[in-house]
């Protein structure tokens, strides 16, 4: 099986695996309590998409260039899901935001039955998230050939 002996694969996975473990910790130091759903969850510090995304680019570039065709369609790649976590999948949590104040303010007014389940809020990304989830990423591509050179 040549995917379980394939370094770049295993460098996104385990940048995204560190990026979505730090989440726990990052929550667990602003709340007070580990979150352990968290962990499955999309959005907030660091960017687990930004991480494996540029991992993935970086571990590319050190396999087969940073002048080769593979690395541009990664990078492009890592670029179109970075844009997107910071714009569409952000706005999309804000709207999600502002309708579950809308759904709650009206079941106050009209004193109805419970409400219907929030929609989830936290879709996408800070600028600031994407940035360090970027990083880390890159830090975990440079760890992984320092610690295991590609053949």
């Amino acid at each position: 099986m040549d995917l379980l002996a394939n370094q770049v694969f295993w460098t996104a996975v385990v940048a995204n695996a560190l990026a979505q473990t730090l989440k726990l910790f990052v929550y667990y130091f602003l709340e007070g309590r580990f979150q352990w759903e968290r962990f499955l969850e999309t959005g907030g510090m660091p960017s687990s998409h930004a991480a494996t995304v540029s991992a993935l680019a970086v571990a590319v570039g050190l396999q087969e260039g940073f002048g080769s065709a593979l690395f541009a369609v990664a990078a492009v790649f890592a670029l179109i899901v970075m844009y997107d976590a910071t714009g569409i999948r952000r706005a999309a949590g804000l709207h999600a935001q502002l309708l579950n104040q809308l759904v709650q303010e009206l079941q106050r007014v009209l004193e109805r039955g419970p409400a219907p389940e929030p929609l989830k809020e936290l879709l996408g990304h800070t600028y600031l998230e994407v940035l360090v989830g970027a990083l880390l990423g890159v830090l975990v591509a440079l760890a992984s050939y320092q610690l295991f050179p590609a053949a």
